[in-house]
């Protein structure tokens, strides 16, 4: 049993596979402690697997391939792919992850630069004299 979904947020796009395993993370064929070496990234991921008491930890494996943005940026993309990943496995899991924002798609990204000015909002300054 193989069980896809997608994640994004910004730039960053995750693509998360979960089959029936004894709980490989792997991202970008490297392991997790390998790809994410601050906790706090690594932390974004295990929060939405401790959902079920082990459950989802131990007897799955993800197989996660990433593209864009930063860690950061994409540590939640991969958060939000696993969630969607868990709902298609179990639906009544769905009241307790929006409860803790995992299903939300966070869609702010960067605003395009407009002609005739320096970024999306900034002017060039301008001289009286």
């Amino acid at each position: 049993m193989i069980i896809y979904s997608t994640g994004r947020r910004k730039t960053s796009s995750a693509r998360v596979f979960m089959t029936e395993g004894i709980g490989l993370i792997k991202i970008n064929n490297l392991l997790l402690d390998k790809y994410f070496n601050l906790v706090k990234y690594k932390f974004n991921i295990i929060k939405v697997l401790s959902i079920k008491k082990k459950l989802f930890i131990n007897n799955f494996n993800y197989f996660i391939t990433v593209k864009g943005g930063g860690l950061s940026s994409q540590s939640i993309a991969i958060r939000h792919g696993i969630s969607r990943v868990l709902l298609k496995y179990d639906n009544n899991l769905k009241k307790k992850l929006r409860l803790l924002g995992f299903v939300t798609r966070d869609s702010r990204k960067v605003e395009r630069k407009k002609y005739g000015l320096r970024k999306s909002r900034c002017r060039h300054q301008y001289s009286k004299r």
